[in-house]
């Protein structure tokens, strides 16, 4: 977005969708980091240098597609003319955020460019990027939480070092149309018993991807809440099943404090399908 309440189109060229008008968008190439793919998209689209912002929501739809939003700023380049149209975009422009030109590719460009707008307006989150570490699956790492009384507990792993937990989806139909709800609810399914507990998956906290090497694997820290249908009833953790995860209690104030500000904030990026 420019410093005018401007947002940055592009029109498309492709012959499905000639002619309408989408934000700067494509998928990534192999060996690129989600930044690098992101930049090369807005160049090759729109003529422009850019520097992302912060990741401003994630779409996915299982680990097959996953889709970034960027809030970035302009640094440099030329906006692309009609007279340099390409088969990547037929020209690129500047326009106000509530008089967006027609047609355009989908109406979800609605949805993101408010998003963009309220963020800038007041964040809703920390400033959150990828992270470039290397990953060899499509994952979940939980930070599933239990609250009561400003008291914080998480679960633990077991196996090896104490960890957060770790999912991805399976192959099965079902997790491949379910995303990573699904595969969380599968992972809390082996420890605790659901049937009286809510479970919410609130957003993402960070992300990491590296893409080099043949390793193109992506793990999203995902903040996940647990808590009782019935409220008041207890003010301990559900028991956990087995002996490879336990609750572990926060007791070191800050990380307690910042973790109850993000819950009650719902301080996280975004996770839409």
């Amino acid at each position: 977005m420019g410093t005018r309440d401007e947002v940055l189109l592009i029109q498309e060229a492709k012959r499905e969708c000639r002619g309408t008008w989408y934000l700067p968008a494509g998928r990534m190439e192999p060996g690129e980091t989600i930044v690098e793919a992101m930049r090369r998209e807005v160049k090759e689209e729109a003529g422009l240098l850019c520097d992302p912002v912060t990741l401003l929501s994630v779409e996915e739809r299982g680990p097959a597609w996953i889709r970034f939003v960027f809030l970035a700023r302009p640094t440099g380049g030329t906006l692309k003319t009609s007279k340099e149209a390409d088969a990547e975009s037929l020209q690129a422009g500047w326009y106000p955020r509530l008089s967006l030109p027609s047609p355009l590719r989908a109406r979800d460009v609605l949805y993101v460019v408010e998003l963009a707008a309220q963020y800038l307006q007041q964040a809703s989150h920390p400033l959150v990027l990828p992270q470039e570490l290397p990953c060899s699956l499509v994952c979940q790492r939980l930070v599933a939480t239990f609250t009561s009384v400003q008291t914080v507990w998480v679960l633990v792993g077991t196996m090896g070092v104490p960890h957060l937990p770790i999912t991805a989806c399976g192959f099965t139909p079902m997790e491949q149309r379910g995303g990573i709800k699904v595969a969380i609810l599968r992972l809390l399914q082996e420890c605790l018993t659901l049937h009286n507990l809510a479970i919410e998956t609130k957003g993402l906290l960070g992300l990491q991807h590296l893409g080099k090497d043949n390793i193109d694997g992506i793990c999203m820290n995902v903040l996940v809440t647990v808590a009782f249908r019935n409220p008041g009833i207890e003010d301990e953790p559900p028991k956990v099943r087995g002996e490879n995860y336990f609750w572990w209690k926060v007791m070191e104030e800050d990380l307690q404090k910042q973790l109850l500000q993000r819950l009650q904030d719902s301080s996280v990026v975004p996770v839409s399908r």
